[in-house]
């Protein structure tokens, strides 16, 4: 079907021109070309208001986000030639990056395919989709996905909220193959096992590997706290550098077990503590116990999904920091992690600093991280930037 148009208001074209890719439903000029009048996921060619051609793109009248570009070449509208070019691209950089096939495949925006999640893990294919565009043409992405990468499975991690949003179910279906309960990531020489169908993300926070690879140039020393462990990908990294004893704690008792039988996997299970339970309330009774920890990991999950939870959200940050550094032997390394797109850098690092002046530490900024380059930003969309990990050193008290 010929794409309809969709018309902006006067001067609503900059963000575009200057790269953005999205289109919110106050932008549209509803007179010209009514939301109503599409159908969610139809394609569109985007007017500006004197006529400028923009790109073609996808509308759903439903959401605050009405639409967004996908091509801004006029002789190359979207179709399944278009998303096999897409996706050959985004496989031609992760295998520039990565030696072995576990990766965050295609990164929405980042890779130019919003609504578009892929995680790949080896012969398996872990496929989200969160708009009503990429889900009608879900039949050629997968066709495109099996053509390139010829994998063995793929399961549709469709579980997501986000899809809530945009009107469209929630459910988790076999696409390809037979479906596993169980399969392996291999990072950095560990072998993990998760289940593809259930748990955060689609069972595995590709976007904290590069961070989790620079433990290997600090000395973690001998204890090591890790909180919000999940399966156990940066505690049994810190045992592999060898840390004598790692206290993993999570309020997940199915992520608990897992972790459990990855410790025995990877031959570390007895340095591995577990703590099942909140985790604050967990840091406080190791605290008022007088535990010190030579390196302590905080990896929460976002604290602030919606703006309205800032408030909250920052108490929460401000709390687990004071609490992580509190535990921090002299001279101790803290890891602190936020995947709070709403949280911006500056900001989360001002949060640390006076985390730090409550705790009465001093401390100091080794370097900071992001997702990695699986996980490209699109440099138009600054929401896309939405890991920062600190990596501080605690100074001895003044003399």
């Amino acid at each position: 079907m010929h794409p309809r148009s969709l018309i902006l208001r006067k001067d609503q074209e900059r963000r575009l021109l200057a790269g953005h890719c999205w289109i919110y439903s106050n932008e549209v000029d509803d007179d010209a070309t009514p939301l109503r009048s599409f159908t969610p996921g139809q394609g569109v060619e985007v007017f500006s208001q004197r006529g400028r051609w923009l790109g073609y793109g996808y509308v759903n009248p439903h959401s605050l986000i009405c639409a967004r570009l996908v091509s801004r070449n006029r002789a190359q509208p979207p179709g399944p030639a278009f998303w096999l070019r897409r996706l050959h691209q985004a496989l031609n950089l992760r295998e520039r990056l990565y030696d072995q096939p576990f990766y965050r495949l295609v990164f929405s925006e980042g890779d130019g395919l919003p609504g578009l999640i892929v995680d790949r893990y080896d012969d398996l294919l872990a496929v989200q989709i969160t708009t009503a565009g990429m889900e009608a043409v879900r039949a050629e992405i997968l066709t495109a996905l099996e053509q390139l990468i010829r994998p063995q499975a793929i399961v549709l991690r469709n579980d997501t909220p986000v899809r809530e949003l945009e009107g469209l179910p929630q459910g988790v279906e076999w696409v390809l193959g037979a479906p596993r309960a169980e399969i392996q990531v291999i990072e950095e020489g560990l072998a993990f096992a998760i289940d593809p169908t259930r748990g955060q993300k689609t069972g595995w926070f590709f976007d904290q590997a590069e961070n989790r690879r620079r433990l290997a140039r600090y000395r973690v020393g001998s204890r090591v706290l890790d909180v919000f462990c999940y399966v156990g990908a940066w505690g049994l990294r810190a045992a592999a550098l060898g840390a004598q004893e790692v206290l993993c704690l999570d309020s997940s008792a199915e992520a608990l077990e897992r972790l459990a039988a990855n410790a025995a996997r990877t031959g570390f299970a007895h340095r591995i503590r577990i703590g099942h339970g909140d985790a604050f309330e967990q840091l406080r009774n190791l605290r008022d116990q007088g535990e010190r920890f030579d390196t302590v990991i905080l990896d929460p999950p976002a604290f602030i999904k919606r703006r309205k939870d800032t408030p909250e959200g920052l108490a929460a940050y401000r709390q687990l920091n004071r609490l992580g550094l509190e535990l921090l032997a002299p001279e101790g390394l803290l890891i602190t992690s936020s995947c709070s797109f709403h949280l911006e850098r500056e900001t989360f690092q001002r949060l640390i600093q006076q985390a730090a002046q409550r705790a009465g530490q001093r401390i100091q900024i080794l370097e900071v991280g992001q997702q990695g380059p699986d996980h490209p930003i699109h440099p138009a969309i600054p929401e896309a930037a939405y890991l920062k990990t600190f990596m501080l050193r605690a100074l001895p008290a003044d003399a």
